[in-house]
This record gives structure tokens, C-alpha cells and sequence, in this order.
């Protein structure tokens, strides 16, 4: 029961903070593309986000080691606060430089907090528990999946308080609620949570398990392949071309990440009958990347052979996020069921270095390629990354790879 109270902070801190990411995307997108910079100029914005995601997960799994996953967790919490605060500054101030050292820290406060939430669950499994497996893909999927619902309505609410109530407004009231999550983590966890007996080293951080390591490249582009599209494209598309209103463009994303969360939640249940009941495998992960591929490609053809765009777009986008959402439930179980109790942070750090670099590479692609090649360039782009992590995941097709990984069954 201890556990499980445990994992329920969690949780709520995890959607408090999500829930706040996703709106001070969505916010900063449409602010500063109302203020005239280009769809580039505006990924730029989320460069350095990007960029410390990557270092901090390089690092964030090795400090909770160390120091206790709650202890980077509420370090994250404080940092996204802060992070908040600066943007409320006067509009003078919104310089470029000053909104990507915002964002800097924005990405080091959202890496430290899902690093910290995602592998502390694993943690909180007991011991010789016959339904492990089960209970731990149930526990990630719905950590996970809930997690995106709140980023959707995240979403929804940066649109709709930019219209509502401002920009610095909105931030204030974003900040407040992080603030309160803060304190509630403070009072509820104990200390020591992930925490190692033996000093962790920082040579460590690197993972020596080759599936940890191919699971880790296919993240990178499976998570690129969204962000090529998704991050500045769509939106800025949604709005440039379809003449969307804020509230609209940032209501539609909204509902994609709710329905994306609410796929990758229920995951366990699709995957039950085909595996007895336990967790996916390596072959999972292959298949269903394939199987994503077509969506981007089969969007982009549509849009080239001129059928109307907000019809393809709102059916095509809906069926990628959920083949999306079933890609992304199948790594983020593997990830964890495949690292060692004692290594959980570390690996979960590595893997999500990995993520965050993803996410870089497709906000760069995403600015670059919409303004060079629109959005049926950026589609043609996520079709080659998506195809890139199915090759990467050959090497996990076979069915045995979980029991060989470690040298136990986890």
C-alpha cells in the first residue's frame, strides 16, 4: 500500500507538471508567431529546451542514484517555477536569447521529472510479485498515458488562457500550480527513493547492454519523427493556412494529445491477449514502427494529390497518434522492464537522452523543413525517421531478449 500511495504522488505531481508543459508550448508558438517571427525563429525558441534535455538526461539518471529520484524530481519542479517566473518579465525583455534560457531551464526541469517519475515505478513494485510483469507494464502505461492527456489539455489551456488572459497572466497561473505540486512532494515522499547503497559512478551512465543501447537509437528517431511535423509545423499551418484561431489550433492539438494519452494508457489491455497476459517485446517494437511509417507517408500523398487539408490532416493525424501512442507504451515498458533495479535511474536516464536528442533534431527539422519544403516536406521527413527506428529495432525482434538481458527475468 506504501507503494502505491507513493505512486500516486507521483503521478499527480507528474500531471501538474505535464500539464504546465504543454500549455507554455503552446503559449510561447502562438505568442511569438502573433509577434511575427518565422517558423524557424520559433523553433529556434525550443533549441536549447531541447538541447539540456539531452544533457540532463545524460547526467539525471547518474545524480538520482546518488541523491534519490524524489530529490531530482523536486529539483525539476522548482526549476520549471523558476522557469515560468522568467517568462513573466516585461515584453522588452522577451529577447530571443532570454526566451531560450527559459526554456534551457523549462528542459531541464521536464527531464529531471519524468527521468524521476518513470523510473521510480519500478521501484515501488515489490518483490517476487508473480504479476510483475503485468502490474508494471499497467503502472507505466498509465503513468505514461495519463501524462499525455494532461500535456493535451496542456495544450488546450495555453491556447485559450493566451486568449483569455495574456501571456504573463497565464504564466502566473501556470507557476502557482507547479509551486503547490512542489510542496506536496516535499511532504509526501520520503528521501531516499532510487537511491543506490554503492556510490554511483559517472562512467556508468553510459549503458553496456546492447538492447538498452539499440532500444535507445530507435527512441531517438521514433520521437524525431513526431516533432519533425508536429512541434511547428502543424500548428503554425493550422493557423497560416487553415486560418485556425489560437483557442482552435490549440483546442485541436489538445484533443490529439488527450486521445494519444488515452491509447497509450489502455495499451496493456490491447497488448494482454497476444503475450499471456505479460508485458510486449522486442518484436512489438518492430512491428509497430513499420506499421507507423505508412501514416506519415499515406498524409503526405494525400496532400500532394490535393484532397482537403484539414479532412486529411484531422483523419490522418488521428490515426498516427494512435499507432504512435501504441509505439511509445511498447519502449517505454521495455526500458524499464529490461534495466536491473540497482541501474533503473541510470538506464531510464540514458533512454531518455536519447528521447530528448529525438526531440532536438525533429524541433530543428520541423522550423527548417516547413519553411523550405512546407508541411509535406516535414511528412516526408517523419516517414524516413520512423523508418530508421524500425531498421534499429531489428536487433530486438527476438522473443528471448528479455530473459537474456540482465541475466534474470525483471
Amino acid at each position: 500500500m506504501n507503494g502505491l500511495r507513493q505512486y500516486l504522488v507521483i503521478t499527480a505531481n507528474y500531471w501538474a507538471f505535464t500539464l504546465t508543459d504543454g500549455a507554455i508550448r503552446m503559449l510561447v508558438v502562438l505568442y511569438f508567431h502573433q509577434l511575427g517571427y518565422t517558423p524557424f525563429a520559433i523553433a529556434t525558441l525550443f533549441l536549447f529546451y531541447e538541447f539540456f534535455g539531452v544533457v540532463t538526461n545524460l547526467v539525471g539518471g547518474w545524480l538520482g542514484a546518488r541523491i534519490g529520484l524524489n530529490r531530482t524530481m523536486q529539483l525539476g519542479t522548482a526549476l520549471q517555477v523558476f522557469a515560468l517566473l522568467m517568462l513573466t518579465a516585461p515584453a522588452s525583455w522577451l529577447s530571443v536569447p532570454f526566451v531560450m534560457a527559459a526554456q534551457a531551464l523549462s528542459g531541464i526541469a521536464k527531464d529531471l521529472n519524468k527521468m524521476s517519475a518513470k523510473a521510480s515505478v519500478k521501484l515501488m513494485l515489490p518483490k517476487g510479485d508473480g504479476n510483475q510483469d503485468s502490474r508494471l507494464f499497467r503502472w507505466v502505461a498509465i503513468l505514461t498515458g495519463s501524462k499525455n492527456t494532461l500535456k493535451g489539455v496542456g495544450y488546450f489551456l495555453g491556447g485559450f488562457l493566451l486568449a483569455a488572459v495574456g501571456f504573463r497572466h497565464a504564466l502566473f497561473l501556470l507557476a502557482g500550480l507547479v509551486f503547490a505540486a512542489f510542496v506536496a512532494t516535499l511532504i509526501l515522499l520520503p528521501g531516499d527513493i532510487g537511491k543506490t547503497r554503492a556510490r554511483a559512478k559517472f562512467k556508468h551512465i553510459f549503458s553496456k547492454t546492447p538492447a538498452i543501447n539499440w532500444l535507445s537509437a530507435a527512441r531517438f528517431f521514433l520521437f524525431g519523427a513526431r516533432d519533425i511535423w508536429f512541434v511547428v509545423a502543424l500548428p503554425v499551418f493550422l493557423q497560416e493556412t487553415l486560418g485556425w484561431s489560437f483557442t482552435q489550433t490549440g483546442g485541436f492539438l489538445a484533443l490529439w494529445i488527450i486521445g494519444y494519452g488515452m491509447v497509450q494508457a489502455s495499451a496493456p489491455r490491447f497488448f494482454r491477449k497476444e503475450h499471456d497476459g505479460a508485458g510486449p517485446d522486442g518484436r512489438d517494437a518492430r512491428r509497430w514502427a513499420f506499421i507507423l511509417a505508412l501514416f506519415p507517408a499515406g498524409i503526405a500523398v494525400a496532400l500532394m494529390q490535393g484532397y482537403s487539408p484539414a479532412l486529411v490532416l484531422i483523419v490522418g493525424l488521428a490515426l498516427f497518434g494512435i499507432v504512435f501512442a501504441l509505439n511509445s507504451a511498447v519502449h517505454s515498458y521495455l526500458i524499464v522492464a529490461w534495466s536491473e533495479r540497482d541501474k533503473v535511474a541510470m538506464n531510464v536516464g540514458f533512454y531518455y537522452m536519447a528521447n530528448a536528442g529525438g526531440r532536438l533534431a525533429g524541433t530543428v527539422l520541423s522550423g527548417w523543413a516547413y519553411q523550405t519544403r512546407g508541411l509535406v516536406g516535414c511528412l516526408w521527413w517523419s516517414t524516413a525517421f520512423v523508418l530508421t527506428a524500425w531498421l534499429l529495432s531489428f536487433p530486438l525482434s527476438n522473443n528471448k531478449t528479455r530473459q537474456t538481458i540482465n541475466g534474470e527475468t525483471s
